[in-house]
């Protein structure tokens, strides 16, 4: 889903960085005012090398923009939303500036769509069900959340004009879809997983 340089035009790349780091910095803000810094940075640390690595694995799609397993819903789960899109960030930076995944230009569409929108809406359709059935949220809110993505994707490419909505909508909602099902059963299976071997990580107050 990275998007790489040359498929935004330069005044685009920079609105799309300036509304990130807006969101980015009331994040930290809310962040910084939690109490248990200590684990949370130590958590923070190994899930973004975690989402660095897991999100470089890609998959060639029809539009050549690389398809992925995310992991961002996990650390959702682990840490809450506003820490989510902060690991989000720095993942996205270090894969563009280390591993030439994504582009410099293009980082703040990037983060915005997939660090942002990905990690909020996982949240908010979380919170919605929950209450209900908690595998069935992890599932659904994955799911929900990798599709937000995918459609604030969309539209930032068909805004940029690289191709039309429908091309879009045709080339990468199919693949979406398929991988936040994958997705959202694995984020299942790792929770359990979680819960039953180190339930203290799940411990960490969600911010």
């Amino acid at each position: 889903m990275h998007i790489p340089d040359g498929l935004l035009p330069f005044e685009q790349g920079v609105v799309y960085l300036i509304i990130g780091l807006v969101i980015l910095s009331i994040s930290f803000y809310h962040v910084s005012k939690k109490t248990n810094m200590e684990k949370r940075l130590v958590l923070a640390g190994v899930l973004t090398a975690i989402v660095v690595v897991a999100t470089s694995l890609t998959i060639p799609s029809p539009m050549g923009i690389p398809m992925h397993f995310f992991i961002i819903p996990l650390v959702v789960f682990i840490l809450g939303p506003c820490n989510t899109s902060l690991v989000s960030f720095l993942a996205l930076l270090v894969q563009a500036l280390v591993l030439g995944e994504g582009g410099i230009t293009t980082l703040g569409a990037n983060v915005l769509d997939m660090g942002i929108v990905l990690s909020f809406v996982v949240w908010g359709v979380y919170k919605l069900f929950f209450n209900i059935n908690i595998r069935f949220a992890i599932f659904i809110s994955t799911l929900m959340g990798i599709l937000a993505a995918t459609f604030a994707q969309i539209f930032i490419l068909a805004a940029a004009g690289a191709s039309s909505l429908n091309v879009l909508f045709a080339s990468l909602l199919p693949y979406y879809l398929m991988i936040g099902v994958m997705e959202g059963l694995i984020t299942v299976v790792i929770l359990e997983f979680i819960s039953k071997t180190n339930s203290a990580i799940l411990e960490v107050e969600k911010v």
